[in-house]
């Protein structure tokens, strides 16, 4: 056999079929443990208690919804992760990859964007400010309320990660605001840092807590809230295929 027509493409090489590119190291979609559903004219946040997995591409859909249960459907957004999966699975076995875990403090504002990103003690961005005091307060308790005051920062903990059952098919993002998870980063840094450099295995977990405060206005009141908890099992070591015939 014989391509006769290769010569076209050398005489046109913009135009020549371009080599399929792998999608396996770049971002194909996000977990999300909430998202907005509408109550009268108003968008309300809804927690979740399955994970919900946006992405924009069919097969990446399709996976997730084999792997985690679901469908894929559609919802409205004006991303590129237009296809959503509302999973039937709590929990997902995943590999975060190397210095895959970001922790800051992060404050958007409608049409001006990243407005305030610190430490929590000094500015990260814009480079002109990186490195000066951002002016936050050192109590947690008034850092929360400036943030629900829309005067200060919340929490952005970016988490990038494989699925453990099909780690090709892509890196995918996590990002939560939960204070919850602030008050652990110590340990989850202390746990990655035992692997440096390596790519580690985890479960990234939506876990349920009730129970009844004693004092405060919600006394004697069941309390219940969502946080995500992301577990540390050890480094992951790519399977090897020991079937392949030696070389002769």
């Amino acid at each position: 056999m014989a391509n006769n027509l290769r010569r076209i493409w050398d005489a046109d090489p913009d135009a020549a079929p371009k080599e399929r590119s792998s999608f396996a190291d770049d971002v194909v979609g996000r977990f999300r443990s909430g998202r907005l559903v509408k109550m009268g004219n108003k968008d309300v946040p809804e927690s979740l208690n399955e994970w919900r997995v946006t992405t924009g591409d069919p097969v990446v859909a399709a996976k997730i919804a084999e792997l985690m249960g679901g469908i894929s459907e559609e919802w409205e957004t004006d991303k590129e992760d237009n296809l959503q999966i509302l999973t039937t699975s709590p929990s997902v076995a995943i590999i975060i990859e190397p210095d895959g875990v970001d922790a800051s403090f992060k404050m958007f504002m409608p049409g001006a964007g990243l407005t305030h990103h610190c430490d929590g003690f000094e500015y990260l961005s814009p480079e002109e400010d990186a490195g000066t005091a951002c002016g936050c307060p050192s109590l947690i308790a008034e850092r929360k309320l400036k943030a629900q005051q829309m005067r200060g920062p919340k929490p952005s903990v970016d988490v990038k990660f494989r699925l453990q059952e099909d780690p090709e098919l892509g890196i995918f993002r996590f990002n939560s605001g939960s204070w919850k998870l602030v008050e652990v980063l110590g340990g989850l840094f202390a746990d990655l840092d035992k692997y440096p450099g390596k790519q580690v295995r985890a479960t990234l977990t939506i876990e349920n807590v009730t129970y009844t405060p004693q004092k405060g206005p919600r006394a004697g009141q069941e309390v219940s809230y969502n946080k995500p908890v992301i577990k540390v099992l050890g480094a992951y070591e790519a399977a090897v295929d020991v079937d392949l015939p030696m070389a002769a």
